[in-house]
């Protein structure tokens, strides 16, 4: 029922118009097209995964050599 509808309403229009209403046609088919091939199921970080692979150095709240002449 919508594609005769369709067709019979850019049967209406003039040229010009029905080949920006195909290019956009287009346009949304190739959407259409990339966002169907980019379903694959997202898969999220684990909390704590990369726990024990950093240490902070022990004098890591020590001042800085650097700012000792603003203090």
């Amino acid at each position: 029922m919508i594609s005769s509808q369709l067709i019979s309403t850019l049967d209406k229009l003039p040229t010009n118009l029905q080949a920006e209403i195909l290019h956009y046609a287009e346009y949304l088919a190739d959407k259409y097209a990339s966002s169907q091939s980019k379903a694959t199921p997202q898969s999220y970080r684990k909390a704590g995964s990369m726990k024990g692979m950093f240490q902070l150095a022990k004098d890591f709240d020590a001042p800085l050599e650097d700012l000792k002449d603003y203090m």
